[in-house]
């Protein structure tokens, strides 16, 4: 039987390593047979693995491995960053370079932001500019108003709700405060509607024709229904609105959308408001606002009913707007438990923002409460 050196079958192994060729073709090159090369080539790799990586591999690993490390750092420090590219604030690049936590060098972030070293050190033993103080004293209000409102505030309203706390500053300085700080309003998302109209109750004429102006408060009300989900289920919220103010003048929840739900929140408006006769009262054809008890509750107090075109989702947009504001300035940010902690956080929003506190553009930005009792 054929015996080969220690030597032999090394030089083996390193040529099917290195040369690129087939075991086969080696094996016949060296005339040794095909299965006994791919033995010693399986014990060789046995034999790597039982004992470990040699010290050049272990060094070449942990090289690659800090490598990978500072370059994983470059990245985010790069992502995080990248609203500072293009704007040639040289302060706020030196301010960011100066708070980022990654394992760089200072050297190395300036090369990044394609600043100097020696600049970055002079910017950093150099005073805060008054302008600098003026702008950290303004973030402390921004923040503050910011809280206040729910987060929903961007820099027109903010702007506003400043001037009038006596602080004169314009909506650009504003909104590059808010822009780099993070201070960004919730968007509102896509709305979703559901009415009951195929039904048999009698349908009122559309008396308003998308005609939501009115002079002064209690002329024109709308009214709605619309649903929030929760963990035991879906809650559903009725609501009357002054279309002249938006101010909700009634509301109601329940765990069922029948007609009861939409008469609560109109005997609520009615009980608050004691209007006098002539309103026009606009909802959709919803079964709730067609049923002969809705009806006659609006006949007893002498109040019109108008309803919508069927299927036009426009007639009725001002109230459509006003659930869209509920549900992105409230609902649709947080995960509600149950029906009783929806209905106390909507009473809350309500009664304690929308309508005394809550600005609206469309009211030159004041709230409900405020445009009433200016136009009284």
């Amino acid at each position: 039987m054929r015996t080969f050196t220690d030597e032999f079958k090394r030089e083996a192994i390193r040529l099917v390593q290195t040369s690129g060729r087939t075991i086969g073709q080696i094996a016949d090159d060296l005339g040794i047979g095909h299965s006994t090369l791919g033995k010693w080539l399986a014990k060789h790799r046995d034999v790597a693995l039982l004992s470990g990586p040699h010290e050049d591999t272990a060094k070449e690993l942990a090289r690659l491995r800090k490598e990978n490390e500072i370059l994983r750092a470059e990245r985010d420090l790069l992502k995080k960053a990248a609203a500072f590219f293009g704007q040639g604030n040289k302060s706020m690049i030196f301010r960011h370079i100066d708070e980022k936590k990654a394992d760089l060098c200072i050297a190395r972030k300036c090369a990044l932001f394609g600043v100097s070293v020696s600049g970055f050190y002079a910017w950093k033993g150099r005073k805060p500019s008054r302008r600098q103080l003026d702008d950290m004293v303004l973030l402390a209000h921004i923040r503050s108003q910011f809280s206040l409102s729910h987060e929903t505030y961007g820099s027109p309203r903010m702007v506003v709700e400043l001037q009038e706390d006596g602080i004169d500053v314009g909506r650009h300085r504003v909104a590059r405060l808010m822009r780099d700080n993070g201070l960004k309003a919730l968007q509102k998302r896509g709305f979703k509607k559901t009415t009951d109209s195929d039904h048999g109750g009698p349908v009122a004429p559309n008396m308003l024709d998308q005609d939501f102006t009115a002079d002064g408060p209690d002329q024109k009300w709308g009214a709605d229904i619309s649903y929030i989900w929760t963990a035991e289920g879906w809650l559903y919220l009725a609501i009357v609105v002054d279309l002249f103010s938006r101010r909700i003048v009634g509301w109601a929840t329940s765990d069922r959308m029948k007609k009861d739900l939409a008469l609560t929140a109109l005997k609520r408006a009615l009980a608050i408001r004691q209007p006098a006769a002539g309103i026009i009262h606009h909802s959709d054809r919803g079964s709730q606002y067609c049923s002969g008890d809705y009806r006659k509750l609006l006949a007893d107090h002498k109040t019109f009913a108008s309803m919508s075109g069927k299927g036009n989702c426009y007639d009725n947009a001002m109230v459509e707007t006003v659930f869209k504001t509920i549900k992105s300035e409230l609902i649709w940010r947080t995960a509600w438990q149950s029906r009783r902690q929806a209905d106390i956080a909507i009473g809350r929003y309500i009664d304690g923002f929308y309508n005394p506190v809550r600005r609206h553009s469309a009211l030159g930005y004041k709230s409900p409460c405020r445009f009433e009792a200016e136009a009284a």
